[in-house]
């Protein structure tokens, strides 16, 4: 199929990695590995557009050289990523109906909060307009299932499980070694944690860890914590961190994500809290690696972690209890192992981005078909 793709949140080869970005890239990597013919139709970036007049001028002028491209180079499919009140598609529902075309949103958010606001509600009723006029939605998030459901029938919605390619991710022994020769550590277990240094939940979920690891400290504990990622909070956290831990707090950078399977192989857990964290690819790739996780029990964190098998979430902002999930696999070797196993194996059985994938491609085939029969 000659299948369209815009992604009006963030779009492809954005030069600020997310979970976002991740999942966008995959989505066109394997619809492409599967040898359909992938077109980036914009890279209009439509965040908060109804507020940017000279976006808004821009959206008018993509249609037109959109639409100009279509007579040349038809389609079969036009499919969107990521539509929600901050960016909200505004190519794809006139171009689709000018042109007869399916139009498909992977990862359509509805919320009806956001109306409620003179700044939002803009947002809320030109992306209602777009989740209405597609032909499925589909969603990767239950919660934002339950919320399509307000306003789309049932047969225009599915539910496909987040997933990444397993064997980018696996427990490499030899990496560890390195890892670990390189932060100078021998038998201390390693607490790994990663975000970008934005100031915003990313930077208050890398002061938590921080914060928790120095309560910890005062158990006698010897251990270090690895932090990987980079952004404008770094000398901030770089400077808690050397306050509060001293020596045992290490900062890697900013890891490519093809290379991330090196930081977690030379770790033995992974804890980050995620607030309000819409998924977490993060966890995803850690589990993979064999790495028991520890974070909030909110957001889309428990559709990707079995707590209490393949790690614990626990309540939000309770210290006490997080602080006692990372102390318990901090003192237990064999709970680590048992754990990062089943997260490991967790992982290839239900995330796996191949398998899970599968089921989009025979979404999109039905949907251009029933769509040929009903012209």
């Amino acid at each position: 199929m000659h299948i369209g793709f815009y992604a009006p949140f963030k779009p492809l080869g954005h030069p600020n990695p997310s979970g976002d970005l991740i999942i966008a890239s995959g989505l066109v990597e394997t619809l492409a590995a599967r040898k359909h013919q992938i077109r980036v139709l914009s890279r209009l970036r439509a965040r908060w557009i109804y507020w940017k007049p000279w976006n808004l001028l821009r959206s008018i002028w993509e249609r037109k050289k959109i639409s100009h491209s279509l007579v040349r180079q038809p389609l079969d499919l036009w499919l969107t990523y990521h539509s929600y009140y901050k960016a909200p598609d505004l190519l794809g529902p006139p171009i689709c109906r000018k042109y007869n075309l399916p139009y498909i949103i992977f990862q359509g958010i509805y919320s009806t909060a956001v109306r409620r606001n003179w700044q939002t509600r803009p947002g809320y009723r030109l992306n209602t307009q777009a989740l209405i006029a597609a032909d499925m939605v589909l969603t990767n998030r239950r919660d934002d299932l339950a919320n399509l459901r307000r306003l789309l029938p049932e047969e225009r919605l599915i539910y496909l499980s987040p997933g990444i390619n397993p064997a980018l991710f696996a427990h490499d022994p030899s990496s560890r070694i390195k890892m670990r020769q390189q932060w100078n550590v021998d038998r201390q277990p390693v607490i790994i944690t990663a975000a970008m240094f934005r100031p915003d939940v990313k930077t208050e979920g890398l002061i938590w860890i921080i914060e928790s690891c120095a309560r910890l400290t005062k158990k006698d504990l010897d251990f270090r914590l690895v932090i990987a990622g980079d952004g404008r909070e770094k000398n901030k956290l770089i400077r808690l961190a050397e306050k509060l831990l001293g020596n045992r707090a290490i900062f890697t950078g900013r890891i490519p994500r093809e290379k991330m399977y090196e930081l977690y192989s030379g770790g033995d857990l992974f804890a980050f809290p995620g607030i309000d964290e819409s998924l977490g690819m993060v966890y995803l790739e850690a589990q993979s690696c064999g790495l028991p996780v520890i974070a909030f029990d909110n957001g889309g964190i428990p559709e990707v972690v079995r707590s209490g098998e393949t790690g614990f979430l626990t309540p939000m902002y309770d210290a006490e209890k997080f602080d006692r999930a990372v102390l318990l696999l901090l003192g237990d070797e064999a709970k680590r192992h048992q754990m990062g196993r089943e997260a490991a194996r967790y992982i290839r059985q239900c995330h796996d981005l191949e398998k899970n994938y599968q089921q989009l491609n025979d979404i999109l085939t039905r949907t251009v078909r029933l769509h040929k029969k009903k012209e």
